[in-house]
């Protein structure tokens, strides 16, 4: 079911099986926040649970950058003695093998036909001769290998020192996912960043030059003793915390937090081993909790 609509349903008081309970402590004055709901309503309206348990937060920086060229890959054919080109054997995005010949050209000084091998396997990316033309010192053809494709990710200064060669990344490319490593930083000639290089094989892949990439690199990790979702924190009553069930009640559990990366959060104080937490759609549970205050109040 759509979240919004949800929340529609619930401050519209749809879900009314719902009932929210502010229990007074004559000891302090503060309210406990409790809304129970019925597993079965729970369950239609797509509230999660998990147990808090130790987990690993991975700290992440996140970059932009493109596919980039393997400069190794890339070969550029000229001619070794001048003279008269008297065929071209490739076109424009044929593949060539190493050793293939791809022109035969006629020396100006003996006036004898010698052959042009590819030095590489690849494709024809360019191509500047034709037949009867004279070689002068002009590239007659370019030939790239994309087997093997960099992505060049921008840092700029003020994430520079939490990025470094060897730290791993992970790479978004048209909605497909890419593991790897950073190889090495290089400084960008006349830019305000350094570029962090990631090599990738490209077999598989067939990524495009100049595809636009989305990096999250993992700059640090840390085993932590208790984690919840980072969705599952609501504030309420300018606390941070977690509903935790039990039963068919939910309770808020106001919690003192400390690490986070994209996906956890770390549990300083405030929630047991094991305790079950609304990970999903707890906004849910705050939206009735809160409708229900303002219902006390008229």
């Amino acid at each position: 079911m759509n979240k919004y609509l949800l929340s529609l349903f619930l401050l519209l008081g749809v879900l009314a099986p719902i009932q929210s309970i502010l229990a007074d402590d004559d000891d302090d004055d503060e309210y406990e926040e409790i809304s129970r709901i019925n597993d079965e309503l729970s369950t239609k309206v797509g509230i999660v649970t998990a147990k808090a348990t130790a987990g690993t937060i991975s700290q992440t920086v996140t970059v932009y950058g493109s596919v980039t060229q393997a400069p190794e890959n890339s070969h550029e054919i000229y001619a070794r003695f001048p003279g008269i080109i008297k065929s071209v054997n490739v076109a424009i995005g044929d593949t060539v093998k190493k050793g293939d010949r791809i022109a035969t050209i006629e020396s100006n000084e003996s006036l004898k036909s010698y052959p042009i091998h590819a030095p590489a396997s690849g494709v024809i990316v360019q191509r500047h001769a034709n037949p009867g033309e004279p070689t002068q010192q002009r590239r007659l053809l370019t030939i790239t290998n994309l087997d093997t494709v960099w992505i060049e990710f921008r840092i700029y200064p003020e994430k520079q020192a939490k990025v470094s060669a060897g730290q791993p990344v992970s790479i978004t490319i048209n909605d497909k996912t890419i593991r790897s490593d950073v190889a090495h930083l290089i400084p960008a000639e006349d830019k305000p960043y350094v570029l962090a290089r990631v090599k990738l094989d490209n077999d598989e892949l067939r990524l495009s030059l100049g595809l636009l990439a989305k990096g999250k690199i993992h700059t640090n990790e840390f085993d932590v003793s208790l984690v919840v979702t980072k969705d599952a924190v609501q504030e309420l009553g300018e606390r941070l915390g977690v509903f935790v069930k039990e039963g068919e009640a939910y309770e808020f559990a106001p919690l003192v937090l400390g690490k986070s990366d994209d996906n956890f959060i770390e549990v300083v104080s405030g929630l047991e081993h094991g305790a079950e937490y609304v990970s999903e759609n707890s906004y849910l549970i705050k939206a009735d909790i809160l409708k229900s205050e303002a219902e006390d109040d008229d």
